[in-house]
């Protein structure tokens, strides 16, 4: 189902997680209290509080901006719906990308596998030359492609979107040791691939 509010001067820009985030926080449960209650214009101060943040995410998992359009659509459904159960003694942010984790597992597992692959399109590079910021920006997307799903995600939300480890573990319904593990090996495969990057 489609809950994209109807389009309208969008507000300022909100902070990633950060800086200010027991304010935002405090921002968020006071809309979602009001979401609870049925306020659709609250509702639509949320959706666009986290629909670029969202976006972001989930491109990371799915290359395809209309399967993440439909993944963030399902998850703003499902906090429209489950707003009066939300624990306030959790981070509101970290329960919407728990929501939007899930729904893109279960959305990608319906996906054939990404044709993607960095032995195939990488050419060798002479020790002289230096390749441009926009072919090493390429390079990168191609090589965390190569992630799985949950390593490309824990790369995305702590370094790009700021959650902790504890945040994170959350999210992904998972425990912390198994989020550090996760970072770990992503890491490990990340330098394999940018080494070749460097030859």
């Amino acid at each position: 189902m489609n809950v994209r509010p109807n389009r309208g001067p969008l507000p300022p820009a909100t902070r990633e997680p950060g800086g200010g985030r027991a304010a935002d926080n405090q921002r968020d449960q006071e809309l979602l209290t009001r979401v609870a209650a049925l306020d659709r214009e609250a509702f639509k101060q949320l959706y666009h509080i986290y629909h670029r943040r969202l976006t972001r995410f989930l491109m990371r998992l799915t290359r395809h901006h209309e399967i993440a359009e439909e993944i963030i659509n399902d998850t703003l459904w499902i906090v429209w719906r489950k707003a009066p159960e939300f624990r306030h003694g959790s981070l509101v942010s970290t329960w919407i990308f728990g929501i939007a984790y899930r729904r893109g597992l279960k959305t990608l597992q319906r996906q054939p596998p990404p044709a993607c692959d960095i032995d195939d399109e990488s050419e060798a590079v002479a020790d002289d030359d230096v390749q441009p910021a926009y072919e090493r920006s390429d390079w990168l997307e191609r090589a965390l492609a190569q992630l799985p799903v949950n390593q490309r995600a824990v790369l995305e939300l702590s370094y790009y979107l700021g959650h902790s480890c504890e945040e994170i573990a959350q999210i992904m319904d998972c425990p912390v040791n198994t989020v550090k593990t996760r970072m770990h090996k992503a890491r490990l495969k990340m330098k394999m691939l940018l080494r070749r990057l460097d030859r």
